[in-house]
């Protein structure tokens, strides 16, 4: 059995493990609200453009964008990966990354070529290691994430997209459904499917079958900024859905690991106190043999 002292190092060093991991619970606690909050709000906007670009995509124009047609065929794929910065989350990047790859295996199993954009530190160093093509990436994002800070990495695949680099781009990012669950999702970004562009979480209205506007100077310019809107709105909602699921999960995991810690505690507090009792009625069997030696 390891010695008094030993055992009540090892209880302070859990001890003060545990007061660090329950403040970064009460942090990541914080930074979830404010996290859900700014998911929240980015909703209605996103909401909105989604509903202005299904129109105009059905609009009786003569000019079409890019990015509602499809290819006929599949060669080349970019795919956009979402994940955190930093680690103590659980699952979370683990689960996304584990659906990367099996997705990956399936359509490099078809021939199909694969370009990586990364956006967060984690995803962009696993896909280091396994060899991936990465074209962009996006890291230290912090937790307010910027448009301004996507953009770049994001228009490389968009353009991509464009110049008939990719066949189909896809996103990869955790969907925040509540504070216990996050969902690892895979959603096709272009081409946009109208599916895609009609349904939605918070409105039921859907598209109607014609629409007329009236474009000043002309069609092209706008519609090509509207799509291009729709799509960037799309990315910075996927990244503010992953960034409340990373504090949702980096708060639930620091619980776990608090009372994990609470509990080894009081094991060696146990084995602490029978290693002193062992030791009293040593020396106490000792004094009694002693005297009886006498």
């Amino acid at each position: 059995m390891a010695g008094s002292r030993e055992i009540r190092n090892k209880i302070k060093s859990v001890k003060n493990t545990q007061k660090i991991t329950r403040a970064m619970e009460m942090v990541a606690a914080s930074k979830m609200r404010k996290a859900q909050d700014r998911m929240k709000k980015a909703r209605p906007y996103g909401e909105k453009i989604r509903n202005v670009a299904a129109h105009m995509s059905r609009a009786n124009t003569e000019y079409r964008h890019p990015f509602l047609i499809g290819r006929d065929t599949v060669k080349r794929i970019g795919i956009i990966i979402v994940t955190s910065d930093k680690g103590l989350c659980g699952g979370l990047n683990t689960n996304i990354l584990r659906k990367v790859v099996s997705q990956i295996k399936i359509w490099q199993a078809e021939g199909e070529q694969i370009e990586v954009c990364c956006v967060g530190n984690k995803g962009f160093g696993f896909m280091n290691r396994v060899g991936a093509n990465i074209v962009s990436q996006v890291l230290g994002l912090g937790d307010t994430p910027e448009m301004t800070r996507l953009i770049g990495a994001v228009k490389i695949v968009l353009d991509g997209y464009m110049q008939d680099r990719f066949d189909r781009v896809y996103i990869f990012y955790n969907r925040f459904i509540n504070t216990m669950k996050q969902e690892p999702v895979m959603e096709q970004l272009l081409p946009l499917s109208d599916e895609r562009m009609q349904n939605s979480e918070q409105s039921n209205e859907k598209p109607r079958l014609a629409w007329d506007y009236i474009y000043e100077p002309e069609a092209k310019p706008v519609i090509d900024d509207i799509m291009v809107r729709y799509v960037e709105a799309l990315i910075y909602q996927a990244v503010a859905e992953n960034m409340a699921s990373e504090q949702s999960a980096r708060m639930v995991a620091m619980k776990a690991a608090s009372d994990n810690a609470g509990n080894v505690i009081d094991e060696l507090t146990l084995i602490y106190n029978k290693s002193r009792q062992a030791a009293i009625t040593k020396e106490l069997s000792e004094i009694v043999g002693g005297a009886a030696a006498v």
